[in-house]
């Protein structure tokens, strides 16, 4: 059952990021279906994050999308290397997103191994956002795409994790961000093997 959109609507994009571990993401591209479930997520907070594109409500081309009402996705070219999808949360004008940093995959096996020029499964095959990105088959083309719809979307298979569980640890790569790099609002699933490094 896909997620509702009342979901993405959530203010606190701290807790919506630590919501989406255990929520499976999916794609169907040119009729392949290839998805799994999310174990690594990282919350950035908008206009008050450092860390944010959005910071300070700068608004350009790329950031027009974080913008809108949540429940769609946010995907930007990295290093002009490596696409990043981001959720976009919130309400309309407060530019709220999580990065999908990594997938336990568990649909379309033999697509996500093809994408990704692989021969069998290791635990980099869908680490690291540039890597979920490629493997479902997400480029830029999808910027702005509702999640309510049959091109990626979001399901509540019911899996769950504990507080326990979770780790709560500083973001990676945004050491421009001063004191807001420090904030723990990256989640990952402890022992995971598919988290992308460092997970200790």
């Amino acid at each position: 059952m896909k997620l509702p959109q009342s979901f993405y609507l959530g203010t606190d994009v701290v807790a919506v990021s630590k919501a989406l571990l255990g929520k499976y993401l999916f794609t169907c591209i040119d009729g392949s279906l290839t998805g799994g479930y999310i174990v690594e997520t990282e919350a950035y907070n908008g206009a008050v994050d450092r860390a944010s594109h959005a910071y300070g409500n700068r608004r350009t081309k790329r950031t027009e999308v974080m913008f809108a009402e949540g429940g769609i996705a946010y995907i930007y070219l990295c290093y002009g290397i490596h696409e990043m999808l981001n959720i976009v949360t919130s309400t309309e004008g407060h530019a709220q997103a999580i990065l999908i940093r990594a997938i336990e995959p568990t649909e379309g096996i033999e697509t996500i191994l093809l994408r990704r020029g692989m021969d069998k499964v290791k635990p980099n095959i869908t680490a690291g956002p540039g890597s979920v990105a490629k493997a479902l088959g997400i480029d830029r083309k999808l910027n702005g795409v509702s999640l309510q719809g049959d091109a990626m979307w979001i399901e509540d298979r019911g899996l769950q994790f504990t507080d326990d569980q979770i780790a709560a640890v500083p973001r990676i790569g945004v050491a421009y961000a001063g004191q807001d790099a420090l904030l723990p609002y990256r989640f990952y699933v402890k022992g995971n093997s598919f988290v992308s490094k460092p997970n200790k």
